[in-house]
């Protein structure tokens, strides 16, 4: 799982760049995630403009990284492709992560 790190003050901006989050590759984002996050930043922001796929499993990892972050670090998410967006939305877990429409946002 190819991820890409940077920081901009307060924020962590992991770029994921891959076009799929599913089945396959849920327990390779969680562990990359766990590696990228021991960078003390308050606020993560998720880039998931790369991402045309999630399933449940991929979601399920998305909450997990929030779950490892604990209740003092926010994880936040970006750049959303539509089928991307449609199963947070279907799952109502838009109203769980605050959802930025570009990463320069959440600036």
């Amino acid at each position: 799982m190819r991820l890409e790190a940077e920081e901009r003050g307060d924020l962590l901006v992991v770029h994921v760049q891959e076009e799929r989050i599913d089945a396959a590759a849920a327990i390779q984002f969680k562990d990359r995630m766990r590696e990228v996050v021991v960078t003390p930043a308050p606020r993560v922001l998720l880039d998931l403009s790369k991402v045309t796929f999630l399933d449940s499993s991929g979601l399920g990892a998305v909450v997990s990284v929030m779950k490892l972050l604990g209740p003092e670090r926010r994880l936040e998410l970006a750049a959303l492709a539509p089928v991307v967006q449609k199963v947070f939305r279907l799952t109502r877990m838009d109203r769980v992560f605050t959802i930025h429409e570009q990463v320069s946002d959440a600036y």
